[in-house]
């Protein structure tokens, strides 16, 4: 079987001897469904089949007789690469890491490594397979677990009416179209349909529709053809090409032009892809995920987006709630990033006060999950050890510490004032907001008749924040 040539910058493109005819050996390394690499003797880089391109972001052409230090950027490389205590004679090895991709995104992986070795026994060079580990590692606690649909996390009833669609959604093939505010989590959610469905053996590959420029974005997308255009001096397949078997990622689909609107549209409808510079087609078998934070329904009113396009994107829609309609889940998300920050930045941090945890469950956080994360990131850094306090919060939540108080002081009771406690409070011109808010619960209640679901209606709250705040202002034992 012939594979190498002396040099690293050459590999025969054949395989002898294993068949009648020989075979081209980058179409059977493609073929195999898990990632793999190829290095010579001093880890330069020979081969990368399309399945690890996709997980890397690199072609096998851009990166031959690279090391592979530079390539995969693994927390292994260095003295912690298992190949430095292997030789031709060793079993395969087992390790577990994270590499840095292209995008500079980091992915824990599950890295298996064996020696290649001639007839004689002699060392060749070594191969590699990679396992991505992401929705395997999202995997939460037992009791975060109850809430979670893979790394997505919410137990309010907006989410779990999501949980419930994506379970089914994963097991078709039709395109999907994910809708919602920035920062909901879009991006994950398109991933765990992904890996919850068939195709999860087969690649996922991602594409920002706004953020490549509209000259690159064709080839990007449909690959091209060696002389297509000044510059193209070789072939590229493109990421319909490199998703073959798996899931296409557009997100931020609103951006697309229209001359590839008509592009995507055309593949929809047959699954067949053409280069630029061919006219020959190549069939594809990819499905589509598309999401935006857009209103296309608008956009087709307006000319920029095609509505035949948007009626083949829909045929499944799931609709990402923005943070402030997911009641109870603010409180969820904040444990779950605390517990992952404070074990990444190794902090003795024992969680949030009462007046930061007050803060942050009466924000409205405009930017959602990504927000609220970014938000308990700032504050475990800055928090040196105990709890974290307000001073520890962005500077704009102090901003906006300071105007909601002023905000809510000026705001009319909705409930009754005959009681002398509040007339007490109003002729101290409302010194303290949480005095005047426990005396409204209070009063909401004893309106009630200790109903708490009649007095959430009373004060206009949902049910588990009037419950969240019985708890804080120590009202659960009072008799009414």
């Amino acid at each position: 079987m012939e594979m190498f040539d002396d040099k690293v910058t050459d590999i025969k493109p054949y395989i002898k001897g294993l068949f009648q005819d020989p075979i081209l050996f980058s179409r059977l390394m493609n073929r195999i469904p898990v990632s793999l690499a190829i290095f010579d003797t001093n880890m330069r880089t020979v081969f990368l089949n399309r399945s690890l391109e996709a997980l890397t972001g690199f072609s096998s052409e851009q990166v031959r007789a690279i090391p592979c230090k530079h390539i995969l950027r693994t927390n292994m490389c260095g003295k912690k690469c298992p190949i430095h205590s292997m030789g031709a004679d060793s079993e395969p090895v087992c390790v577990e890491g994270d590499i840095i991709n292209r995008n500079r995104e980091k992915i824990p992986v599950r890295v298996s490594v064996a020696p290649i070795t001639d007839e004689s026994g002699y060392l060749s060079g070594w191969l590699e397979s990679f396992e991505d580990l992401r929705i395997l590692r999202s995997r939460e606690t037992e009791q975060a677990a109850a809430f979670s649909f893979g790394p997505l996390l919410g137990c309010s009833p907006k989410i779990e009416t999501v949980f419930r669609m994506v379970s089914g959604i994963a097991q078709t093939d039709s395109s999907v179209l994910i809708t919602g505010e920035t920062g909901t989590g879009k991006d994950v959610l398109a991933e765990v349909i992904h890996q919850q469905s068939p195709r999860a053996q087969g690649p996922f590959v991602k594409v920002n529709c706004g953020a490549l420029p509209e000259s690159l974005l064709e080839s990007e997308l449909f690959g091209h053809r060696k002389g297509a255009f000044t510059g193209a001096n070789e072939n590229k397949p493109g990421r319909f090409k490199l998703a073959h078997n798996g899931s296409l990622f557009l997100t931020e689909v609103g951006d697309l032009p229209i001359n590839l609107q008509i592009k995507l549209l055309s593949f929809l409808d047959d699954q067949v892809i053409y280069p630029l510079g061919s006219t020959k087609g190549t069939q594809v078998n990819v499905r589509i995920i598309a999401a935006t934070h857009r209103n296309l329904k608008k956009m087709v009113e307006e000319r920029s987006f095609r509505e035949d396009l948007l009626f083949r994107l829909n045929v499944v829609q799931v609709h990402l709630p923005p943070l402030r309609e997911r009641e109870g889940d603010v409180d969820l998300l904040l444990e779950h990033f605390l517990r992952s920050y404070v074990e990444r930045f190794k902090k003795d941090i024992s969680g949030f006060s009462k007046e930061t945890r007050r803060v942050l469950l009466d924000y409205n956080y405009p930017g959602n999950v990504r927000e609220l994360k970014n938000i308990v990131e700032f504050a475990v850094n800055i928090c040196p050890e105990g709890a974290i306090e307000t001073a520890h919060l962005p500077g704009y939540l102090q901003d906006f510490m300071g105007k909601s108080v002023t905000e809510k002081s000026s705001e009319p009771l909705l409930i009754n004032s005959d009681t002398s406690e509040l007339k007490r409070l109003s002729e101290a011109q409302y010194s303290s907001w949480p005095e005047i808010e426990k005396q409204m619960i209070l009063d909401a209640l004893l309106k009630a008749r200790g109903r708490r679901k009649k007095a959430a209606e009373i004060l206009g709250w949902g049910r588990s924040t009037l419950w969240r705040k019985i708890k804080q202002y120590g009202l659960e034992e009072t008799d009414f």
